[in-house]
Formats: C-alpha cells, sequence, structure tokens
C-alpha cells in the first residue's frame, strides 16, 4: 500500500482561497497550477510570481565540527562561503560518484549552517549527514528537520524587487545574489529567513516563514501584482535554463546513472582542489579515465515544434541509438520544445542533428547547450534564428 502523500503547511489555503489544482510531486501534495502553466510560465517570465516550494527541505547543522562535517559530503569549499551567503548548488556523492543530492548551504556563522535538499531526497540527506558525523567522530554535531516548522515560497520574475518593495521589504533590493537576512519583516509579518536566490534564472527572492506568517506574505505579495504560479510551471522555467533535476538528470544507481562528471555542473559546483568528500577517489578516476556519456541539450525543428520529448526517449544518430532524453518540455518563449539527454560524448557537437524516437516516431532536433534563453528577454534575434531552422 502507498504511503499517504505529505502536506505542505498552506494546502488549505491553496485549495480554498487561490483555487489551485493539486498533485503530487516526490511524496508531497503540492499546488500543480491555478490556471494555465503556460500562462503562469510567462507571468515568470515577464511579472512576477510565487512558488510555493514547500516540499523541498530545510535543515540547521549546528555544532563545533558542522563545518567539517559539509566538508566531508559536499563537492564545494563550503568554506569559502561568507557568513549571510549561501553556497551552491553543490553535490553530495556516494561511493561511486554518483550524486546523492544538489544543494544549498546558507552559512549563518562557523558554528551554524542552513541547508536545502531537495523534495525526494531530505530524509535521505538527514541520514546521511548523521551517520557520516557518527563514522567521522563529530559528535557535538546536531542536524535538525526543519522542514515542518517554516513554509517555503520562491518570489521570482523581472518585477520580484518591486513587488517587495510594495509589500514594506524595501531592503531586499540590497541583497547581493546569494546573500540572505535572517529575521527579516515582510508585509508586517516575521519571516525567518529572506534569500536573493531562486530556481527559474530569473530575479527573485526566497522566504522561509512560520505557516500563520507566511499567510500573511503571500497574501500581500499578490495583492502586490503578484501571481500563484504551480510545480508545472516551475519544471518547465528550469527546463529553459538546463537546470538539474533529480531524478531525471541524475541519481545513486551506477547501472542507470553515468558519473557526476558527466553532468556538466557548472557554478563550480565541483571544486577540483579539494579531497577528502566521499565519492572523491571515484570522480577523480572519471576524469582521468574519461567518461562515455555525457549531457547536452537539444531544441526541436520547426516542423516538430510542439512534440514534447519525455524522460527516457532514445536520441538517435544515423539509426543508431546513441542516447536518452532525461527532461524535456515546450518552451512558451522559443515556441517550440526543447529538453535535456545524455549523449555518447563522440556525438556531442553544438547544432548537430540529431533524431528523438517519441512513441515509435522519428522527430528532428538539434544539440544546442543550455540555457535556452537568457532570463529577462524574450531573445526575438534568438527565435528568429530558431524559427528558420
Amino acid at each position: 500500500m502507498a504511503a499517504p502523500l505529505k502536506r505542505i503547511p498552506l494546502r488549505e489555503f491553496h485549495v480554498r482561497q487561490l483555487g489551485a489544482q493539486m498533485g503530487e510531486f516526490a511524496g508531497w501534495e503540492v499546488p500543480m497550477l491555478y490556471e494555465s502553466a503556460l500562462k503562469e510560465h510567462m507571468v515568470v517570465r515577464e511579472s512576477v510570481g510565487v512558488f510555493d516550494i514547500s516540499h523541498m527541505g530545510r535543515l540547521r547543522v549546528k555544532g563545533s565540527h558542522a563545518l567539517d562535517l559539509l566538508e566531508a559530503v559536499f563537492t564545494k569549499k563550503v568554506s569559502k562561503t561568507r557568513e549571510n551567503h549561501m553556497s551552491g548548488p553543490m553535490l553530495a556523492l556516494n561511493a561511486w560518484a554518483r550524486v546523492r543530492d544538489d544543494e544549498m548551504a546558507y552559512r549563518v556563522s562557523g558554528d551554524e549552517w542552513l541547508l536545502v535538499p531537495n523534495a525526494a531526497y531530505t530524509e535521505k540527506m538527514i541520514e546521511h549527514l548523521r551517520s557520516t558525523a557518527r563514522r567521522l567522530g563529530l559528535d557535538d554535531v546536531v542536524v535538525e528537520d526543519l522542514t515542518r516548522e517554516y513554509a517555503m515560497i520562491a518570489v521570482q520574475g523581472p518585477r520580484a524587487v518591486e513587488v517587495m518593495e510594495k509589500v514594506g521589504a524595501s531592503w531586499a533590493a540590497e541583497l547581493e545574489p546569494l546573500e540572505f537576512r535572517l529575521e527579516a519583516r515582510v508585509a508586517d509579518a516575521e519571516a525567518f529567513l529572506v534569500s536573493r536566490s531562486g530556481w527559474t534564472g530569473e530575479d527573485g527572492f526566497e522566504i522561509w516563514a512560520r505557516p500563520p506568517e507566511m499567510i500573511k506574505i503571500y497574501k500581500a505579495l499578490l495583492g502586490a501584482g503578484a501571481r500563484p504560479v504551480g510545480i508545472i510551471s516551475r519544471d518547465t522555467l528550469r527546463i529553459e535554463m538546463g537546470f538539474v533535476l533529480g531524478g531525471n538528470e541524475y541519481g545513486e544507481d551506477p547501472r542507470q546513472w553515468p558519473c557526476a562528471l558527466s553532468l556538466r555542473y557548472g557554478m563550480g559546483a565541483i571544486d577540483w582542489g579539494k579531497t577528502g568528500y566521499e565519492g572523491y577517489e571515484a570522480l577523480r578516476a572519471c576524469r582521468r579515465e574519461g567518461v562515455r556519456w555525457i549531457r547536452v541539450g537539444f531544441v526541436m525543428r520547426k516542423k516538430h515544434a510542439r512534440i514534447v520529448p519525455r524522460h527516457g526517449y532514445s536520441i538517435i544518430v544515423e539509426g543508431e541509438r546513441v542516447g536518452w532524453v532525461t527532461s524535456g518540455a515546450y518552451s512558451p518563449v522559443l515556441g517550440r520544445s526543447v529538453g535535456m539527454g545524455y549523449i555518447d560524448v563522440r556525438y556531442a557537437i553544438e547544432d548537430e542533428p540529431v533524431e528523438i524516437e517519441a512513441r515509435g516516431r522519428k522527430v528532428e532536433a538539434k544539440l544546442r547547450d543550455p540555457p535556452f534563453i537568457e532570463p529577462k528577454s524574450l531573445l526575438k534575434d534568438k527565435c528568429a534564428r530558431l524559427a528558420t531552422s
């Protein structure tokens, strides 16, 4: 018998007051959409939308050896992070250099950090952190699960600063990217944390607050011109940017997923000057020996613009299966579908024509490195170039 879905703190608010259509994601019941996923997508690209992302984990790691624990788990030099700033995304690997999770870390102080695991991996990462602390003898480190204590939302879009100013949080405009403030006032409510961050490629903020306070904040943001957006558009937005998702682009099983090196994860997710974390030796071996598969992006050709490539579809070159699709979506900005997948490195050439086998039918695409768009712009020149290809 399947386990019952976990409920986000603001579920009733979304259903009764905002008319959300709910659905399942990573074992949680979440708002999938409110009106139209395509319209909500464009709200974030052109104006400002608010996601409820309370399904994601929220952890606190405290103790005099908290930094030692994070350094032993993650691929990035966490010690470089300034106080009141975030580090990430960074990878937690297993012994085969496959990815357990990609996460953001928030440095409150040298002895206190916050982590945001992905929804499907929160419980696994809590146990991994605690077991690693035990194995290393870091007895003073405490890993607390704050996921149920606070709700979490993301305010995303080119008008995000404007909307925050309207709800009395003009100070938010002064935050640097990946900087955060604790115990902040937003819309006459108390927020535990406000960071300048997000997962859409647009400017924006993420807010943690206790559920009663979050409802006040949410209502004020909507009153200031933001619109509610759901998880469906969150997924299409991240695919436009080429952002990876666990279970799609990465996982732990070495029989199913390539080495973490194959992800081509930018933004310094792997610090090659760092040693000692789990998976380090296997990752170095991947680098020395090379990888067979590499993550690429692709854009559907004009005549197949609306065919959405799905997870698991084959990528074909000259009649041979040379890779597979991990994620795909219709991009309303480009007016055609885009996707990501793994391909044999011998065929990973920019603008290389490929075919996607979709339900027994072969459709045409071209390899293109993501991101497929530039945030805050409809890229008229790029759209025109794609429209003629």
